[in-house]
């Protein structure tokens, strides 16, 4: 059974930052697609970031430049480093897994693995 896992989250003041972590485990091989994806209160989920097993990264515009993703193969943990937190990144955060093309932050519901959910709340 395949599981996702996020830890890391907490709160912040403005400006701090976090590192979220996601770990995978029950599947036999690294998936070949990762994203983190986030909700507010009141909002619909929104992709954050994906990266694919070639390393390639997407970034949504609210974060590029302020978060970076990444993964450990060995250890089979996806990362999300938050850097510049604003108090607009108050989310539950989820990480997902898939083995489908292409990979892309935006085609959420190609994703079939998902995390419970990490809340990150951001102070101003």
């Amino acid at each position: 059974q395949v599981q996702l896992v996020e830890s890391g989250g907490g709160s912040v003041q403005s400006g701090g930052s976090l590192r979220l972590s996601c770990a995978v485990s029950g599947h036999p091989t690294n998936f070949y697609c990762m994203g983190w994806f986030r909700q507010a209160p009141g909002k619909e989920r929104e992709g954050v970031a994906s990266i694919d097993s070639d390393g390639l990264t997407m970034y949504s515009d609210s974060v590029k430049g302020r978060f970076a993703i990444s993964q450990d193969d060995a250890k089979k943990t996806l990362y999300l480093q938050m850097n510049s937190l604003k108090p607009e990144d108050t989310a539950m955060y989820y990480c997902a897994a898939t083995g489908r093309v292409p990979c892309s932050l935006f085609a959420q519901h190609d994703f079939d693995y998902w995390g419970k959910g990490n809340q990150v709340a951001v102070s101003a």
